[in-house]
């Protein structure tokens, strides 16, 4: 062996040993860009995003010519042209407009901030929920454990669509006096949800608890003197994260499919309040006139909670840690 080969080996071995180690965050995200579909489905929800942020304010700085009035007017949601109705798409309206003459465009932004605020909301609170729940279960098992699985076993042998329907008719008046109508309706929304969301990061956190309780850095810190419920949120439920990301992400599209049901069926968000559930809710009654209003909404849910899926998708091959680069 030459003395320059031996170098080349010493040197090898040095920048292995000195090397910093990669981030986990990088290395996650670069599994994840592996996911082609993962990927255009991140870009595509954040231009929907944008767009739907950023869309009904450059509209409002705008106006648009008012037939039935006569005049310039400025694009809101609820803003009427009764001489424009179920008009097709044209430049000032691009997606045309309803059966009471208001810019379905705008209404389809309107509506998609809301659906996909309440479809964060309801998931952000629930698997909050349930990832707590699920680790008080599974750290302390035995009695506990058994009642908290009871009582998640009943709560998913529930018919859910006819409870949801029931709480809906009952709450949906209900107003909240600080909240604006459409935000109050949308509270109300998400605590029926909630209520029956909360299962499954229960369930997976159980799991990932059984495994973590018996682990050498729970022991230790026992033995250091944490208190049962420090060691919970400090230690088991950080580690139960990453299972409960993915399903957090797949339940995404489920609660926007959910809610759009609900209000389709007359029992979620009430107009002039915009959702995409009750925008389907109106195309009804002119599908025979005016049936392209039905394809924008019916899209934009379609679209969303593909996306929403295929990211969840995407994060499972990236957060498994069998999976080696």
């Amino acid at each position: 062996m030459t003395v320059t080969e031996i170098d080349v080996t010493a040197l090898q071995a040095e920048a292995l040993l000195t090397g910093k180690p990669e981030k986990m965050i990088v290395t996650y995200w670069k599994r994840l860009r592996r996911h082609r579909l993962a990927t255009a489905s991140l870009i595509m929800m954040g231009l929907m995003i944008l767009i739907m942020v950023a869309g009904p304010i450059i509209l409002t700085q705008r106006s648009y010519y008012n037939v039935s009035k006569g005049e310039y007017l400025p694009f809101t949601r609820d803003t009427q042209d009764l001489a424009s109705r179920n008009a097709s798409p044209s430049s000032e309206h691009w997606l045309g407009t309803d059966e009471l003459g208001r810019d379905v465009f705008f209404r389809l932004l309107v509506a998609g901030r809301l659906s996909l605020a309440i479809s964060f909301t309801v998931v952000i609170i629930s698997q909050s929920i349930g990832i707590f729940i699920g680790s008080v279960s599974g750290y302390y098992g035995g009695r506990v454990d058994s009642i908290i699985q009871r009582t998640v076993e009943f709560v998913i042998i529930l018919p859910t669509l006819p409870l949801l329907l029931t709480l809906s008719s009952i709450l949906r008046n209900l107003r909240i006096s600080f909240l604006p109508p459409e935000w109050s309706q949308a509270v109300v929304i998400i605590v029926i949800l909630s209520l029956f969301g909360w299962t499954g990061a229960c369930r997976l956190s159980r799991g990932m608890a059984l495994s973590l309780r018996n682990q050498e850095f729970t022991e230790a810190s026992k033995a250091m003197g944490m208190s049962d419920l420090s060691i919970i949120l400090r230690h088991i439920m950080p580690n139960t994260v990453p299972p409960i990301i993915v399903s957090a992400t797949l339940a995404l599209g489920g609660v926007i499919l959910l809610e759009s049901a609900l209000s389709f069926l007359g029992f979620g968000i009430q107009q002039p309040v915009a959702t995409w559930g009750n925008m389907l809710q109106d195309v009804q009654k002119d599908m025979f006139t005016a049936p392209w209003k039905a394809l924008y909404p019916g899209i934009a849910i379609f679209i969303t909670s593909l996306a929403f899926n295929y990211v969840g998708d995407g994060l499972r091959d990236a957060l498994d840690p069998r999976l080696k680069l």
